[in-house]
């Protein structure tokens, strides 16, 4: 029995997957420690160490069995079979750990630059653009590496090759099919570099008020400000126009129009905005005005303006500021809120003179 194994073909090939895998996955074992140390003072490369470890755990060992496979003599049986399933695990464990240095690489460099802190514009700007370009970058893997299996069938390659070269129709339909998700990959490049939003952006969008809640591969998620979501395509923002509330900071000027009768004075009008403004916590401290910017047959518009650190604030601020004018001018002021007047001609208001009945007369 002894003699019968030790004279197998595949016993010196068994031997050495024996001795290549364990001393594989030592190096895994030993390289992970001394890179974990070494990359300690980088957290991003360090976040991308710690990361793609259970994928080197696989990779390495296969790595390992392709050496000891390509070693092997041709004429084994099924040496042909083995080496196309090692060279398949090995690509699919290949575009796993690529896929998981991405993404951990991205964890790493967010880790830096928080976003929960009050000014959060730059720690934005990087959350956007490493998010955009991590998932570009994971799908371009992940078709390479679909592609790179395929390639390995000869059956496969031989398909690939007739249709390019006898299906020229096809290929144009394929063109035109695809051409969605190649302009949304496109401007998810655009968006990510140029940044014409980005996430926890505030949006005026389709006459609708939200922040950026997500940006994918293929489109951008807005939570609206009654909790409702709407979904747009990345080309949406590479096409059409919109507005970004915090394209270069967060501060904002809020805007509030009074509508009052000519004989309201301006002068308490002015005070009483002052004492609001101030006492607001809203209120940032930079600016604020009163002006009439407007005169009708009836009424004068009154605007007020004031500042905000943020566009919520801003919101909170312009509510407070119109009710706090409304009950002043109800407390103070009410015989000038907006009236409609109604002058009749005096010679109609006038009172026809009486005319009293007259009799026969006496005798």
């Amino acid at each position: 029995m002894t003699q019968e194994i030790l004279a197998h073909p595949w016993f010196g090939t068994w031997i050495a997957v024996l001795i290549a895998v364990p001393l594989a996955l030592l190096v895994h074992r030993v390289g992970g420690l001394v890179l974990r140390r070494i990359t300690r003072p980088a957290p991003a490369v360090h976040a991308m160490v710690v990361n793609i470890q259970p994928a080197g755990r696989l990779v390495l060992p296969l790595v390992a069995l392709l050496l000891v496979f390509q070693a092997a003599p041709d004429d084994l049986r099924f040496i042909g079979s083995v080496r196309h399933l090692n060279g398949l695990l090995l690509i699919a464990a290949a575009t796993w750990l690529i896929v998981r240095a991405i993404s951990g690489f991205a964890d790493g460099v967010l880790a830096q630059h928080p976003s929960d802190v009050a000014d959060n514009l730059q720690a934005r700007r990087v959350l956007t653009q490493t998010r955009v370009l991590a998932r570009t970058a994971m799908s371009v893997v992940l078709v390479a590496g679909g592609a790179m299996m395929l390639m390995t069938f000869p059956g496969a390659r031989q398909v690939g090759a007739s249709l390019l070269a006898s299906a020229g129709v096809i290929g144009i339909v394929a063109g035109l099919a695809a051409k969605p998700v190649f302009s949304n990959l496109i401007a998810g490049l655009q968006i990510a570099l140029a940044q014409p939003i980005r996430i926890d952006d505030v949006l005026v969008v389709e006459g609708e008020w939200g922040r950026v809640e997500e940006i994918t591969g293929t489109f951008v998620v807005l939570k609206i400000w009654d909790e409702r979501r709407l979904v747009l395509p990345l080309t949406y923002f590479i096409e059409k126009p919109f507005q970004n509330w915090t394209r270069h900071s967060a501060q904002l000027l809020g805007s509030v129009f009074i509508y009052l009768d000519y004989g309201m004075p301006l002068a308490p009008l002015r005070a009483e905005v002052e004492r609001i403004v101030k006492a607001a916590p809203e209120w940032d401290g930079r600016f604020f005005n009163l002006r009439v910017t407007d005169a009708t047959e009836r009424t004068m518009q009154v605007r007020v303006l004031c500042t905000a650190a943020t566009s919520g604030l801003a919101f909170d601020l312009r509510c407070s500021v119109r009710e706090g004018l409304i009950e002043f001018m109800q407390r103070e002021y009410p015989q000038h809120l907006p009236k409609m007047r109604v002058e009749a001609d005096p010679a109609m208001a006038a009172p026809a003179p009486a005319q009293g009945h007259q009799g026969p007369a006496a005798a």
